[in-house]
């Protein structure tokens, strides 16, 4: 059954075989796919943008100003004490002591405005980033369900969006720890060279280990991601089939196969920990040995007058900022974490576009033609060189064993997604050059499963451009056999939308009314029909014959009854048009007889000859 493009991806069964699909054409992956048993695959081979110049705003810049003032009171700091240290022993006075006070307040104060700006920039940055991947995501319409599973998207655009947002305060920190760093050593060597050969002597150690540990964790974390995605993508997919699941008595198996990437998550967050534990525990080690070095050498130099008491305060103070650098370890984690939230939120924000143009589309009486049309989806051949053409006015049906080639071609007959390669055209037009409020104008649509979104039933009705007077919302709604049950309900077409409770055969109706109702040369029904009773569906065609009398239609569907109303058929197999004829000499095909809900059995026989027999 066949579903509105705007829903979620239906779940997808553990077997792709089925004796009514044609075995799919492989073709090489897109660089952007993502498999089912990817999670240990690297990442894109192109280097991941941290998003800043996008996501960065003006609590980004606070936050750097408030650093940069943090940081140089933390240089200025050590000096100063040592040099009110020294006077004071020296019995001089001077101002130092509220030079100092002064320079505590500011070292405070802008730690305050550090720590209340960096959660600020986060959230403001993910937001952001949250944003544009929303808005590419939409604007890029099925292609970006077509590239990546539902719940793998899921997952960049709430999980990912974070950890992309933690690159702006991470680079911050990251940066002015390292500039802290450096000056401390070079304040060590004015001081006395000999310190700084001490520092050296040790801290360097460190920097290897956070070296080692910041490519350990970049792995982990793209892991980890990856896993947490495949996760949520069963989970969405077991959700959306979760009646399908619970009738079929296959909870237990859908539990292990949602639950199959959680040992890989597990692994992978171990190793996350793991790295943090031994990049603490070597830091933890590292740092006081630092000190003690330094400590003695500096002691040294105090006994033998080469250096004051407070020299060996300032000393011990830029040992302790110098550091600072080992410090770096979280805000380097935290690079890589947004360097992995970026890799994959690059390929949202990337998602190729519809071509923007604006021509407009001539009036015409309805004609479609898809000429050599391609389509590949999750790297395989769907559509392989498909030739159709849907004369004006008429009625075309068509039938195929594969619904998501059949859905598809719904697809590219409204303009929702574009042909790889081909062209699809509107009386001569390509849909591709059709300016965008022109196309929705010119064809309409309705699927199996329509999202009816609106506050009442009339403005549901009324979705499009230009919304139709109610009295031609009322006869479509008559036209597709809606109207009675409409009316029985406690406000008519003014019930709230959010209060009903429709069957799937109510839905559906809705939907061909919601189509009917514009005035469009071109309309589109992809198993629209599928769930209405016998009687309904008979009805509900009859209507659709004389409501749509001089326009085109394109009828997706595998009943028999909707394929013997229709002028003609064309019968998709293995992604082409095999042939297109009446539905009762296809009739005469037990390949197309198969094909049909049901199946049936043999050729009807023809009326004169069924009159002899008898």
């Amino acid at each position: 059954m066949h579903s509105d493009p705007t829903d979620a991806a239906p779940p997808q069964p553990a077997s792709t075989d089925s004796p009514d699909r044609p075995p799919a054409r492989p073709v090489p992956p897109t660089p952007d796919a993502t498999g089912p048993d990817d999670g240990d695959r690297p990442g894109p081979a192109r280097p991941p943008r941290l998003l800043l110049p996008a996501a960065a705003g003006r609590w980004a810049l606070f936050l750097a100003l408030a650093v940069a003032a943090s940081t140089t009171a933390t240089l200025l700091l050590p000096a100063l004490l040592a040099r009110a240290v020294n006077q004071a022993l020296a019995g001089t006075g001077s101002t130092t002591g509220r030079q100092l006070a002064a320079l505590l307040v500011l070292l405070t104060v802008a730690e305050a405005a550090a720590q209340y700006a960096a959660p600020r920039s986060g959230a403001d940055a993910a937001a952001h980033i949250r944003t544009l991947a929303v808005r590419r995501t939409l604007a890029a319409g099925p292609a970006a369900v077509a590239r990546m599973p539902v719940g793998d998207l899921v997952a960049r655009l709430t999980a990912s969006a974070p950890q992309a947002a933690l690159a702006a305060p991470a680079l911050v920190y990251s940066a002015a720890q390292l500039l802290m760093a450096v000056v401390a050593v070079v304040a060590l060597t004015l001081l006395s060279p000999l310190l700084s050969v001490a520092f050296l002597a040790t801290a360097p150690t460190g920097y290897a280990v956070i070296r080692r540990q910041l490519r350990r964790t970049t792995d982990a974390g793209d892991g980890y991601q990856r896993a947490q995605a495949r996760l949520a993508s069963g989970l969405l997919d077991a959700l959306g089939g979760s009646r399908s699941i619970a009738a079929s008595a296959t909870v237990t198996r859908e539990i292990e196969r949602v639950l199959r990437p959680l040992p890989q998550l597990s692994r992978r967050g171990h190793e996350l920990w793991d790295t943090q534990r031994r990049t603490a525990w070597c830091t933890g080690l590292l740092a006081p040995a630092t000190q003690l070095t330094v400590l003695a050498v500096a002691g040294t130099q105090v006994a033998a007058g080469r250096l004051g008491v407070g020299d060996l305060l300032a000393a011990l103070g830029y040992t302790g900022i110098g550091l600072s650098g080992l410090g770096t370890a979280q805000s380097l984690l935290d690079v890589a974490q947004a360097r992995a939230g970026a890799a994959r939120l690059t390929d949202v924000l990337t998602l190729p576009l519809p071509d923007a143009v604006s021509r407009p589309l001539p009036a015409g009486p309805g004609l479609l033609e898809l000429r050599g049309v391609v389509v590949r989806r999750q790297g395989v051949v769907a559509l392989d060189g498909l030739d159709l053409t849907v004369p004006d006015g008429s009625w075309t049906a068509l039938v195929g064993a594969s619904d998501a080639a059949t859905s598809l071609v719904a697809e590219l007959a409204v303009g929702l997604t574009a042909p790889d390669e081909g062209t699809v055209a509107l009386d001569g037009v390509p849909l591709t050059t059709i300016h965008p409020d022109d196309l929705p104008t010119a064809v309409a649509c309705a699927f199996a499963d329509p999202v009816l979104t609106g506050a009442t039933v009339q403005d549901a009705l009324a979705l499009g451009p230009e919304p139709p007077p109610p009295g031609r919302l009322r006869g479509a709604a008559r036209a597709a056999q809606a109207d009675t049950f409409i009316r029985r309900l406690p406000d008519g077409y003014r019930t709230p939308m959010p209060s009903l409770v429709l069957s799937g055969g109510e839905r559906q109706r809705l939907g061909l009314a919601r189509a009917f109702a514009r005035d469009s040369r071109l309309i589109v029904l992809d198993d629209a029909t599928c769930g209405l009773d016998g009687a309904t569906e008979a009805a509900a065609l009859q209507a659709l014959r004389a409501e749509t009398r001089g326009r085109t239609v394109l009828h997706i569907t595998r009943r028999a009854t909707v394929a013997a109303a229709a002028d003609r058929v064309a019968w998709l197999h293995e992604g082409r048009v095999r042939t297109v004829a009446a539905h009762d000499e296809l009739l005469s095909l037990a390949a197309y007889r198969d094909v049909l809900d049901g199946g049936i059995p043999g050729p009807r026989p023809a009326p004169a000859k069924a009159a002899a027999h008898d």
